[in-house]
């Protein structure tokens, strides 16, 4: 018998996943390991071999890891799942003019409903992932906070986490850093895991490609939305583009055209098919609205509540007062003016090293303007 129980972990092939089970089986756990199929990139049409989570070797990698420690492992085909959800918005945020977050979407709506939902059907009270954050109760509330590896911390793609989800959510990674987990796999012999390259891709857009997936998921698209005007802020119009949903703000490379001067994507029009031009200063704003909230610290923000707010997940977060205007909407007030802010992406408030909560950015503006 074990001594804390069945818990069912995601192995998604890696070092992290991996440690994560190893941990959980040292400590007594009952520990069933479980790989998710989410995407078949070889139907898809890309020019790279298959790599990442979803890949063969991947799954292998995760399934020697449970042969060693004597655990079962299983395979979870959720690519009908994945597919409905996360491609079909991804694709469509990039119509809408917005850059989407597919990785927040699959942790928040696919892979957590889909591993408790497995693990009632296994008989698992918890279930655990490889994730470098850390997670209390408290107040009655579960938050989730940054883990201790400040390079590694994956505390901004959980925000989307429900309560009932979370309250059955072990995170054994977030009191470590990265070096400490290499040593760990080095002690115990995991030599291949050690070694094993990290993906930082997107799953099934694996050579970073995301233009030719979208071409491939929209037939025709080029034909629809090729020829539309770059244009100065003013209004100017200094060229054509390759359509609105293949540009992102704060980009600069790619664009092929030449000012004269660094030039960056400072905004982009769907209605009109306009891709707005800028200088750096251009980029800068002060305020942003966020909707499809998911608060964890507090069940709701009375009063205006001071945070450190992360605009992408590699941002370090800016000072700002967050409002609360209803029910699924913020207003966000930086105290400075913060660089690229895109539609689509997530935004994620801080109290400390502890979530807030999170939502998915829907405009941004200049305060003394807005």
């Amino acid at each position: 018998m074990s001594k804390h129980g069945r818990i069912l972990v995601a192995m998604s092939g890696g070092i992290d996943s991996s440690l994560a089970a190893v941990m959980l089986h040292e400590e007594g756990y009952e520990v069933i390991g479980m790989t998710m199929k989410t995407w078949d990139y070889a139907s898809s049409g890309g020019t790279k071999k298959e790599t990442g989570c979803c890949s063969l070797d991947s799954i292998n990698d995760a399934r020697n890891v449970a042969v060693e420690l004597g655990f079962p492992h299983y395979i979870l085909d959720i690519r009908n799942e994945f597919g409905d959800y996360v491609i079909d918005h991804f694709t469509s945020e990039y119509l809408a003019g917005r850059t989407p977050n597919p990785c927040v979407l699959c942790n928040t709506h696919i892979k957590w409903d889909a591993l408790l939902r497995r693990a009632d059907r296994l008989d698992c009270q918890y279930i655990a992932t490889g994730h470098y954050a850390n997670l209390r109760e408290e107040n009655g509330r579960h938050i989730v906070s940054k883990g201790v590896d400040v390079l590694k911390d994956q505390s901004y793609v959980l925000w989307g986490v429900s309560q009932e989800s979370l309250s059955r959510t072990k995170l054994p990674l977030g009191h470590l850093r990265k070096s400490e987990i290499r040593d760990m796999a080095r002690e115990r012999g995991f030599i291949d895991l050690v070694n094993k390259s990290e993906s930082y891709e997107i799953c099934f857009v694996p050579d970073n490609d995301y233009r030719g997936f979208l071409r491939r998921q929209v037939p025709g698209l080029e034909e629809q939305v090729a020829g539309g005007n770059y244009v100065l802020e003013d209004g100017t119009v200094v060229g054509k583009h390759e359509g609105y949903p293949f540009y992102t703000v704060g980009q600069r490379k790619g664009l092929g055209i030449a000012l004269g001067r660094p030039i960056f994507v400072t905004e982009i029009r769907k209605e009109t098919n306009e891709v707005v031009l800028g200088d750096m200063p251009s980029l800068y704003r002060d305020g942003m609205y966020v909707s499809k909230l998911n608060l964890q610290k507090y069940a709701s923000i009375d009063q205006p509540l001071e945070t450190v707010t992360k605009v992408r997940y590699k941002h370090e977060g800016t000072p700002a007062t967050v409002i609360q205007e209803e029910p699924d909407k913020i207003k966000v007030l930086f105290h400075d003016g913060v660089n690229g802010i895109a539609p689509g992406q997530a935004a994620v408030f801080y109290e400390g090293d502890d979530v807030v909560g999170g939502g998915w950015i829907m405009k941004s503006f200049q305060q003394t303007i807005a």
